[in-house]
């Protein structure tokens, strides 16, 4: 029997990729969009257009019990991924008062109608490394301390305690993902990686001169979503829900992704890149990058997309939109920071 999945933030950029891998598995695939992305699909579905006849989408909001009620009971679906989120890390509060609280009870209002309506359904949350934020060990694991520095970290740790409590109080087959960054050319324009990116094609062709970006120092663990959301679907396949960090284990710098995009590009990176202060966070937290050693061990799983890849697929596809070639020779990937270094346990 065809197994039905609900998606919501299936729009996004992990959701689109999750929407794929699941239709090439033979799921039925629901998403969940707000009534506005159907009413301008070529704005709010741009990245489903080539998908958008296999998949069944449902007008819904997560900000209201009765509408999560409603799809659920009409999908019964055999597993849930929630995606949807505010995800933009913002350094300020004032700005993000009103998303504060209604992240969290969206969560809430979507376990409590599965655990009501579809109580057999397996449920995915998507945490977040932001939930460790000012991290007091590293590399994170499943186990070390959360310790968020901003508005979406809150929330991702409030609704990582609401699936472990539906999980272990009323026995929802319920797992988190701790994912750390993760790019692709679906990738949202206010994200540095995307912005690099677009910058090293507009320079190409010729439209700017010059990219302006803020701490180049600041060290991420990056790896590629189409990689991730196939840990989403591992997790919801185990007999035993659990919850697992997802990340490549390595760290690089905002410095290695500039040096690679523009090498792509046949370009000097230090010819082209400026320091704009306004884009610097106000407090840059510890390093984040995850020990994956779980997902491998338990999920088999491991990234196959390294960083050297995921810098020339993004740079590619935005040259490819102004019909730019780039050159045939890849750039070589610069050295890491991996899990189990000591330079990186030092940090």
């Amino acid at each position: 029997m065809e197994r039905r999945a609900l998606i919501t933030g299936i729009t996004g950029q992990d959701g689109s990729y999750l929407a794929e891998f699941l239709l090439a598995q033979g799921y039925q695939v629901h998403g969940l969009v707000r009534r506005v992305a159907l009413h301008d699909p070529e704005r709010h579905l741009s990245r489903l257009a080539h998908i958008r006849d296999r998949l069944v989408l449902h007008a819904g909001s997560l900000e209201s019990s009765t509408s999560l009620q409603q799809v659920v009971d009409g999908v019964r679906p055999d597993e849930c991924y929630h995606l949807a989120a505010h995800s933009f890390v913002n350094t300020s509060f004032e700005d993000d008062l009103p998303t504060l609280g209604s992240d969290i009870s969206g969560t809430h209002y979507l376990l409590a109608a599965l655990t009501g309506k579809s109580p057999a359904c397996r449920f995915y949350f998507a945490g977040t490394s932001e939930m460790f934020g000012n991290a007091d060990e590293s590399p994170q694991r499943e186990t070390s301390r959360f310790l968020p520095r901003s508005t979406y970290g809150i929330n991702k740790v409030a609704g990582y305690h609401l699936t472990r409590n539906y999980r272990e109080r009323f026995g929802l087959h319920a797992s988190t993902g701790i994912l750390y960054n993760h790019e692709s050319p679906r990738r949202g324009n206010e994200f540095v990686t995307r912005r690099i990116a677009v910058g090293v094609a507009q320079i190409l062709a010729g439209r700017q001169e010059r990219l302006a970006l803020g701490n180049l120092d600041a060290r991420r663990d990056w790896g590629h979503a189409r990689d991730y959301v196939r840990a989403m679907w591992l997790m919801l396949q185990q007999k035993t829900p659990d919850d697992y960090v997802v990340a490549t284990g390595e760290s690089h710098t905002v410095r290695e992704f500039a040096q690679l995009a523009f090498a792509a590009a046949g370009l000097d990176h230090r010819e082209h890149v400026f320091i704009d202060p306004e884009l610097c966070r106000r407090t840059e937290d510890k390093p984040l990058v995850g020990d994956p050693r779980k997902a491998r061990e338990r999920l088999g799983w491991h990234h196959q997309v390294d960083f050297a890849q995921l810098v020339r697929e993004m740079v590619m596809a935005e040259c490819d939109a102004l019909g730019l070639a780039l050159p045939l020779k890849t750039p070589a990937i610069p050295a890491a920071s991996v899990v189990g270094n000591d330079a990186e346990k030092s940090m």
